[in-house]
């Protein structure tokens, strides 16, 4: 089942998917933002959201407001952020979920944890893939709002993403106070896609990410 609505924000509005957990006694919600090149409807999207699904969680997908015009030029941070905003607040609205979860794949995540950094409230926050610096360009790495960030967090990356350097990103959590779960996915990269020398498939990291979340989102408000 799934629900389809369109959401005001500002002088705009975008299209958003609720689709409720397909396990007995949904446990929260997770409203999921794509990355940079992404929509709501990509593959990465929807097989995240099916994993979470799988595994107790309910999901809001929806599209930022340049992929709503069909454009492929990212909007600005503050408009990134103001539309997550606007998307969550009608979803606790809405459904009255018993936790709330923000997040979302690269781009999608990384407007999360700066909207969890500037104060907004919500039980956790799901990280898939944080682009923590350009390829190649560790020197430009985007983490100074990280410490801000007070709720729970679980952040899922590849040891060969190209936008993640882990010794970086390891140095960047450690300056974090805030409970933060942080998981390699060993062979992974940006997508999670692993080599089939690895003796896994992306179906089986797909899975494993909905697990951990699954288990992780019972952990919230105890």
């Amino acid at each position: 089942m799934t629900d389809a609505w369109s959401i005001p924000v500002g002088d705009a509005s975008t299209s958003a998917a609720y689709e409720p957990a397909t396990t007995p006694g949904e446990t929260g919600l997770v409203v999921f933002a794509h990355g940079a090149g992404g929509n709501m409807l990509d593959r990465g999207v929807l097989a995240s959201a099916n994993a979470l699904r799988a595994n107790g969680l309910g999901v809001v997908r929806f599209n930022f407001l340049y992929k709503e015009r069909k454009s492929g030029r990212p909007d600005p941070m503050p408009r990134l952020m103001e539309t997550f905003a606007a998307v969550a607040d009608d979803v606790r609205e809405r459904l009255k979920p018993a936790r709330l979860i923000i997040g979302g794949r690269s781009m999608g995540g990384r407007a999360a944890s700066m909207l969890a950094a500037d104060g907004y409230r919500a039980d956790g926050l799901l990280l898939l893939a944080y682009p923590l610096h350009p390829p190649g360009k560790p020197e430009k790495i985007r983490d100074a709002h990280l410490p801000h960030i007070t709720m729970p967090v679980l952040c899922f990356s590849g040891t060969r993403d190209e936008f993640c350097t882990r010794a970086l990103m390891e140095k960047a959590v450690a300056s974090v106070t805030a409970p933060w779960d942080m998981r390699w996915i060993e062979g992974a990269d940006h997508s999670f896609h692993v080599l089939k020398s690895s003796g896994r498939t992306d179906r089986d990291v797909m899975d494993e990410i909905g697990a951990v979340a699954g288990r992780w989102a019972t952990t919230l408000l105890e």
